[in-house]
């Protein structure tokens, strides 16, 4: 599809994003929507997969017949089949009449199933056989009827896996699943949060008749880098809450984490500023999955540069000078290599140690004039970062060399948007 058709698209149906994930689930949408095939929508709670049955049936030759839209599992078991089908007369009791169906009364447009995987097994046989031949019996009744409505599902559990542990037909999880589409999760196109959050918070200052809110920079961040586990419903009602209990029209990220705070909860390690008056640093927050990273980096390179040094003193023949109570460290004891000459030596240390010991002994000082030959003094020291922002352009720089400037490969590669990706480059000048 053309890019001048997409954005009309949007436009119709008030769809916000750039990313190129929602951008091919609406693709998908749209090549399937001139047909009758039935569609699996799946993602998220919250994310929107309604809107996506709404453009479907606005698309396809049915768009001038009915659509409705029913919740399975806000329907009781005992009268959802009553109500996707119908009753007869007297067949259960409080039945006073006869009753047509959702699939009676939806003849000839379009019928979205939300919350498939909550449909009983019986129910699920009956919606089995629509979408095999098209009839049906009304509760009660031995006559068949006869239908002609599209079905559109939707979930947001895993069928697959609901199949495997027998809580839904294997066959009718085919028969949906025609042509599947995913609608990402908001945690899945972060370079849309804030075009969504400026369009609610549009909509709500035209409601309550107010000025519009407006986030700095550093609090755009926190709402970029919020997991979402809510999507677009929960970030919606966070700017609804904004711009109703927000004094001040201009968001500063102090101002969030007094009126929002649970957008600052982390499981990862955040950075902080004392200086600030707050005592936390919003930018922190941002860059915690870049700074976690980069430390369990360096941890790997910590582990890898243990193990070369003891081969080199164990393949050099060297001593070590005493440590506390210690007089050398045995050369067999961290390596199955050659043994040292000293072997009862050796083995009289490693007695004194306990497993914990042997586990945690690790600091070890070379003396001078035990070192190899070929050791070079200008090797001694490394020049490695000793700042945050030092870790951080070191980080980047090796994202960007790997991806050779690919910028979106090298921040799915640090674990950060494109946006903080971009302000960074920017900053350190990269």
């Amino acid at each position: 599809m053309a890019r001048n058709q997409l954005q009309s698209l949007k436009a119709r149906f008030g769809i916000v994003g750039t990313s190129a994930v929602l951008d091919a689930a609406l693709e998908t949408a749209t090549r399937v929507a001139p047909t009758d095939l039935t569609v699996l929508i799946t993602g998220e709670s919250g994310v929107g997969k309604e809107a996506f049955s709404k453009i479907i049936h606005a698309l396809s030759a049915r768009k001038h017949n009915e659509f409705i839209a029913v919740n399975c599992g806000a329907i009781p078991e005992g009268t959802i089949n009553s109500e996707l089908f119908g009753h007869e007369k007297g067949s259960f009791t409080g039945a006073a009449g006869d009753r047509k169906g959702y699939f009676e009364t939806v003849n000839g447009g379009t019928i979205f199933l939300d919350e498939i995987a909550e449909m009983p097994n019986d129910t699920q046989a009956y919606l089995l056989r629509i979408l095999e031949s098209g009839e049906f019996l009304r509760v009660g009744s031995s006559k068949n009827l006869k239908t002609d409505v599209r079905v559109i599902a939707a979930t947001n559990v895993n069928l697959e896996e609901a199949v495997r542990k027998g809580k839904f037909r294997e066959d009718l999880y085919y028969r949906l699943n025609t042509v599947p589409i995913k609608v990402p999760a908001l945690r899945e196109r972060r370079e849309d949060i804030f075009l969504l959050f400026r369009r609610f918070a549009g909509d709500f200052a035209e409601k309550y008749r107010m000025q519009t809110v407006r986030l700095d920079e550093r609090a755009e961040q926190v709402l970029e880098n919020y997991p979402w586990p809510g999507n677009i419903r929960e970030l919606k009602n966070v700017a609804e809450q904004l711009s109703v209990l927000s004094e001040n029209r201009q968001i500063t990220v102090e101002q969030l984490q007094e009126t929002m705070p649970q957008l600052f909860k982390r499981h990862l390690p955040a950075r902080m500023d004392s200086s600030e008056s707050g005592g936390q640093n919003g930018q922190g927050y941002q860059e915690r999955e870049l700074l976690y990273k980069v430390l369990f980096d360096m941890k790997n390179d910590l582990n890898e540069l243990k193990a070369m040094f003891f081969k080199l003193v164990e393949s050099n023949n060297l001593r070590m000078p005493e440590i506390g109570n210690f007089k050398q460290l045995p050369s067999g004891l961290f390596s199955n290599n050659t043994p040292s000459s000293d072997t009862s030596y050796d083995q009289d240390f490693a007695e004194q140690m306990s497993p914990y010991e042997k586990e945690r002994f690790r600091p070890i000082i070379i003396d001078s004039a035990h070192k190899s030959p070929n050791f070079d003094e200008s090797d001694e020291e490394e020049d490695v970062p000793q700042t945050m922002d030092e870790i951080e352009k070191e980080a980047i720089k090796r994202a960007l060399t790997k991806y050779k400037g690919r910028r979106k490969e090298a921040a799915d590669e640090l674990h950060i948007s494109e946006r903080t990706l971009y302000r960074k480059i920017k900053q350190y000048d990269l």
